[in-house]
């Protein structure tokens, strides 16, 4: 095994570690820009093999990074098992809201398959193009995509919040269809080549001790065995972001091989052998200069000697400089 981020993910420690950003590709580079205005529409992007390939690779071909990270969305799965899905320009995700047993008898696991068809031929076209790098697969956790498939839109998800207490056995439902759909997306981008893959959960933190066991850890420890059955040799990161000091357990009870540490996250509250994937603040990278060279610095020292992949706190910002990025990847790769 040859490629630097899957020696990490396995337990290795190196100096420099490896380095990749969460959404490396996107708004903020010109290229990514000017490929989005060929496709159309975002889901347009997501669907089309060719054009996913191309942004996938963009930030590889300028920065070098360790690994690509399929260029894909979250909310894929839902659009695929029936329920609508439109992106409006500056105004995220919009998804006619499922809230009873009604909306969720229109789900369908079986239409998953074909409808994600085209995200499977980017992973193969993607797969042919890495070199040296490792490809990364993902999909969104269960409990964050329900956030969405609930409320409707991105927000506070009060009413995903509300249900978990007035309705439990909506939102259990919920989420055991949307944990098996997500086995099933990511078996398939590890058959056409995804060679880690890492589960978000965006909105882990805003569930209280009992509800994140049952919607955060249970739904992740069932994925992960799931995939570690049929497919041993491939890594899962975890990323529960805000689980605050939840996440130590969340490692440890769901079985995943790393986690994604958010910006809040101290690594000296983590078990010492555990492999930990972040986590500089986008809005340092966002300043750059000195702001930027000493929170690297800082980064590198809170992980000590243990296994690390440097990364993002949470996924970049659009307005980031292109040569901020140049600059981080050069104090990373300094041993």
């Amino acid at each position: 095994m040859t490629k630097r981020l899957l020696r990490v993910l396995n337990g290795e420690r190196l100096d420099p570690p490896p380095l990749w950003l969460m959404r490396q590709a996107g708004r903020y580079l010109p290229e990514y820009r000017a490929t989005r205005a060929k496709a159309g529409g975002f889901l347009d992007l997501c669907m089309n093999p060719a054009l996913a390939a191309e942004v996938t690779l963009q930030p590889l071909r300028r920065y070098g990074f360790d690994a690509a990270i399929l260029f894909s969305d979250i909310l894929v799965l839902p659009w695929a098992m029936g329920q609508g899905l439109t992106y409006g320009e500056g105004e995220g995700p919009r998804l006619p809201p499922i809230r009873d047993a009604a909306g969720l008898a229109t789900l369908r696991l079986d239409r998953v398959a074909e409808r994600t068809a085209p995200v499977r031929e980017a992973v193969r076209l993607i797969a042919r193009e890495l070199g040296d790098a490792a490809l990364i697969g993902f999909a969104g956790a269960p409990f964050t995509v329900a956030c969405y498939m609930v409320d409707g839109r991105g927000g506070d998800f009060h009413e995903t919040r509300v249900l978990a207490f007035r309705d439990p056995g909506f939102l259990v439902a919920l989420i055991d269809l949307l944990t098996k759909g997500t086995i099933a997306t990511l078996t398939g981008q590890i058959e056409a080549g995804a060679e880690a893959v890492m589960l978000f959960d965006t909105w882990a933190g805003l569930l209280p001790p009992s509800l994140f066991a049952a919607h955060v850890v249970a739904p992740a420890k069932r994925i992960t065995a799931a995939l570690r059955a049929h497919f041993p040799g491939v890594p899962v990161i975890g990323f529960p972001r805000l689980a605050g000091a939840s996440l130590a357990a969340y490692a440890r009870q769901t079985g995943v091989q790393a986690v994604g540490m958010d910006t809040q996250t101290d690594p000296a509250t983590l078990p010492p052998d555990l492999v930990v994937q972040g986590n500089l603040d986008p809005l340092a990278l966002l300043t750059g200069g000195e702001a930027l060279e000493r929170e690297v610095t800082a980064v590198r020292r809170s992980v000590g000697n243990r296994p690390h992949i440097f990364n993002l706190g949470h996924g970049i910002l659009k307005e980031t400089p292109p040569e901020n990025v140049a600059r981080l990847v050069e104090l990373v790769r300094v041993p």
